[in-house]
């Protein structure tokens, strides 16, 4: 199976077990920007106690998944792991977190195109929350991972004339990393929205 094949099999067993989700991270980076390849698959889920041993009986066959493990990440609201064995590719599995914004950002998901053969669709992260979330774990990181950065600018750069940069604004100064945002829509030639204000 293609990356793409495993990510949709994890998102239908959670769609089977009644538990919303949405794909972030490099793969929704390259929906929304320049296409990569990647080691793994970011799903966000509104995930509950319980859930790690419903999911795990749910994938079975070729996929791991450790039920325990991920009934504690559930509790703490950290991500936990479904492996696919043959390809030795994983899909992280991510809580929504516990403050108004995640929540917001959860709900603000689109549903699009994933997958070509056959056609399938997918809820994916907003482009707006896609930037916020890649600039607030860039800036986690001490800033110096270029990947995170080019997967960015590639959203800003084609989704050009198309983002809520109103939007963009106000939730970067929220999350602190407006210098961030700005800096990024400079290097992918747009206006940081202070600019559109004066």
């Amino acid at each position: 199976m293609t990356q793409i094949d495993i990510t949709l099999r994890v998102i239908e067993a959670l769609d089977c077990l009644q538990i919303p989700s949405m794909v972030t991270g490099s793969l929704a980076a390259a929906i929304y920007g320049v296409s990569r390849s990647t080691q793994d698959a970011d799903l966000v889920a509104d995930l509950r106690p319980g859930d790690g041993a419903r999911i795990a009986a749910e994938l079975g066959g070729d996929f791991y998944l450790d039920a325990d493990s991920a009934e504690e990440a559930i509790v703490r609201r950290t991500a936990f792991s479904v492996i696919y064995s043959p390809e030795v590719f994983k899909v992280d599995l991510f809580p929504v977190g516990g403050r108004p914004y995640d929540w917001q950002a959860f709900g603000r998901r689109t549903w699009k195109p994933f997958g070509l053969e056959p056609p399938r669709s997918a809820f994916i992260e907003s482009p707006e929350d896609l930037v916020l979330s890649k600039l607030r774990w860039y800036r986690l990181g001490g800033e110096v991972s270029d990947q995170q950065w080019r997967d960015i600018l590639g959203v800003l750069k084609v989704q050009a004339g198309a983002l809520d940069l109103d939007y963009l604004h106000r939730w970067a100064g929220e999350e602190t990393v407006l210098d961030l945002l700005d800096r990024a829509l400079r290097e992918a030639g747009g206006r940081p929205p202070d600019d559109r204000r004066r």
